[in-house]
């Protein structure tokens, strides 16, 4: 299958299609940084910039299967300011809509953040734009909140993930179902949530419910970690852990030696005297570029590249931090990819009559 990704990042979707035999056919990115993994990565595959100038890109209707994209988030967040489709970045959610008009893809996969569901006047209203704006299209879709633990990440990740088949919703509804046993099998966390789930039009639902998202070093009920926030790809130096020496007293020693962490004497008995004390305060280690790349699912240093003249060796930590923090988690992605390609395996009347 071929597929048009947008807003691409560092390509999730292609990390995550390329066993699955799909072929990408063009790219959509304009951040420097992950133009440049892009550039490194998939040389063969142009990068048509920005998603706003769609209708001028050298690419004609039927020229892909799949349309992808998560585009971005910030307005849509609980954690930013929610302006929602005011904000320039939410806008380009029509973006979107007049690409895959354009195109006409067969399917078109679309990921963002669960709050989303939420955002505009009235609630959800801007996330029903996207819905009815597809349906006006002759797609039919359905969406549910998916958990990148549940898919073999060690983190939590919960994102929106919506499915387009072109005049289909039982198809859309397919690739989404999920059943017990499988892998990706969403189990019962500490909270139930009101199941995000739906399809248009047709009232399907699947009834899941979901963990709570974590802090950063914060840690969930079955051991897992949280991902980083965006104020971790900044300086480091306060997750840096130095010893600090105290003076040894009775109390000093009690204070430390509750809770604090390491204490060792640097000699003599603890029972009496004065000694010169090492404590170890806690900390949490800030994760490397190359743990960030594997809590997504990519291969290792998918993102260390050469980059403003220096080798790869010399990437910056940087861009890395936000590209992985940016992308998609391989995994999901794949097992989306999967659904959707056993499902056209499965039903080739079906495909042969809405190509």
């Amino acid at each position: 299958m071929r597929y048009v990704s947008v807003c691409s990042g560092m390509e999730a979707a292609s990390v995550a299609w390329h066993p699955l035999g799909f072929t990408p056919v063009a790219f959509s990115e304009i951040e420097p940084f992950p133009c440049a993994v892009l550039a490194a990565r998939f040389p063969n595959t142009p990068n048509h910039g920005s998603l706003t100038e769609y209708a001028s890109w050298p690419i004609e209707q039927g020229s892909a299967d799949i349309l992808v994209g998560g585009t971005p988030c910030q307005s849509f967040s609980v954690g930013g300011r929610r302006e929602g489709l005011d904000d320039p970045r939410g806008q380009l959610m029509f973006s979107f809509l007049g690409l895959a008009e354009r195109l006409r893809p067969r399917w078109v996969l679309w990921e963002n953040v669960p709050g989303v569901l939420s955002s505009g006047q009235p609630k959800g209203s801007d996330f029903g734009c996207l819905v009815q704006g597809l349906v006006e299209r002759g797609y039919g879709v359905a969406w549910r909140v998916l958990d990148a633990i549940h898919f073999g990440t060690p983190q939590r990740r919960r994102r929106v993930f919506l499915v387009g088949c072109l005049g289909d919703w039982r198809a859309s509804s397919e690739v989404l179902s999920l059943r017990e046993g499988l892998r990706g099998y969403l189990t019962s966390g500490s909270k139930k949530r009101k199941d995000p789930a739906s399809c248009s039009g047709a009232g399907v639902k699947a009834n899941s419910q979901y963990f709570d998202f974590q802090a950063i070093g914060q840690y969930g009920n079955d051991g897992s970690a949280s991902t980083l926030m965006a104020r971790d790809y900044k300086d480091s130096k306060d997750l840096v852990v130095k010893p600090m020496s105290v003076p040894y007293t009775s109390s000093s020693f009690a204070q430390y030696a509750e809770g604090v962490g390491t204490v060792r004497a640097s000699g003599g008995d603890l029972g009496g005297g004065s000694e010169t004390l090492l404590a170890q305060p806690m900390a949490v280690r800030r994760l490397t570029p190359v743990e960030c790349e594997r809590l997504q699912g990519f291969p290792d240093n998918w993102s260390r590249i050469s980059w403003k003249g220096k080798p790869e060796e010399e990437c910056p930590d940087g861009p890395r931090y936000k590209a992985c923090g940016n992308s998609m988690a391989v995994p999901v992605m794949r097992w989306i990819g999967e659904r959707i390609a056993a499902y056209e395996l499965n039903n080739p009347s079906q495909n042969h009559e809405t190509k």
